[in-house]
């Protein structure tokens, strides 16, 4: 014969939700430039806001912004000892970046070396993004 006691049952524990990429990197000279501007403001900010607009010759471009505070919405990435804030609307097209700083005789600035990047004005103030394949 066969025990006839009912089996209670278990609760279904969740599964663990897998980590979270990083969305973007930042080079040594990124992370030392975000921390000169941060020290350097006029307010106090908690870091950099990295985003995405329309409009260039290619369509969109990069924009980079004091933050003042961290929005709920915001996907923050602390490498280095800095803060970059993403907008929530660009972290499918920053996947994956690296974020870098160049100075040369004539410009100083961000340079985003990014693999959804597909193409970019002859004038290299804009670019065309495809979100990432996640």
């Amino acid at each position: 014969m066969t025990d006839m006691t009912p089996i209670s049952p278990t609760p279904a524990s969740k599964p663990k939700p897998r980590p979270r990429p990083q969305v973007m990197k930042l080079t040594d000279a990124a992370a030392q430039r975000v921390a000169e501007l941060t020290k350097r403001a006029d307010s106090e900010i908690v870091g950099l806001r990295v985003g995405i607009k329309n409009g260039g010759c290619a369509g969109q471009s990069y924009t980079v912004e004091y933050a003042h505070d961290i929005r709920p919405t915001d996907e923050v990435v602390e490498d280095k000892g800095v803060k970059i804030l993403i907008d929530p609307k660009a972290v499918l097209f920053l996947l994956g970046t690296e974020m870098d700083y160049k100075v040369d005789k004539m410009s100083a600035q961000f340079i985003f070396n990014n693999p959804n990047q597909t193409g970019a004005c002859g004038c290299g103030e804009s670019v065309q993004l495809t979100a990432a394949k996640v």
